[in-house]
C-alpha cells in the first residue's frame, strides 16, 4: 500500500475553493477513501493506482485554479517486494 499526502494551493483555511474539491472529488471518482485534512489531504492506494490517482487529483486541481499541488507518496507495505535489496522481517 502507498499513503499518498496532496497539498492544494492557493490554500484559505475553512474555506477550501473548487481547485480543492474538485481533486478531492477526482480521487474519489476512482474509488479511493480521501481523509481531508486542514492543510492537506491523503489516502491510501494500492501501488499499480499511484499514478491514476496523482494525474486525477493535479489535472483537476490544475484546470480549477489550483496555483501549486504537492504531492508525497510513501510505500507502507508491510514487506519490501521480492528482490528489492531490502532485508524481510
Amino acid at each position: 500500500m502507498v499513503h499518498v499526502e496532496f497539498t492544494i494551493e492557493p490554500f484559505v483555511e475553512g474555506q477550501p475553493g473548487i481547485h480543492v474539491t474538485a481533486a478531492i472529488a477526482a480521487a474519489r471518482e476512482l474509488d479511493i477513501t480521501v481523509e481531508v485534512g486542514p492543510f492537506g489531504s491523503s489516502c491510501d492506494v494500492a501501488p499499480a493506482g499511484v499514478g491514476a490517482l496523482v494525474g486525477a487529483v493535479t489535472a483537476a486541481a490544475i484546470a480549477n485554479g489550483a496555483t501549486h499541488v504537492s504531492v508525497h507518496a510513501e510505500n507502507v507495505a508491510d514487506d519490501p517486494p521480492p528482490d528489492s535489496g531490502v532485508a524481510r522481517s
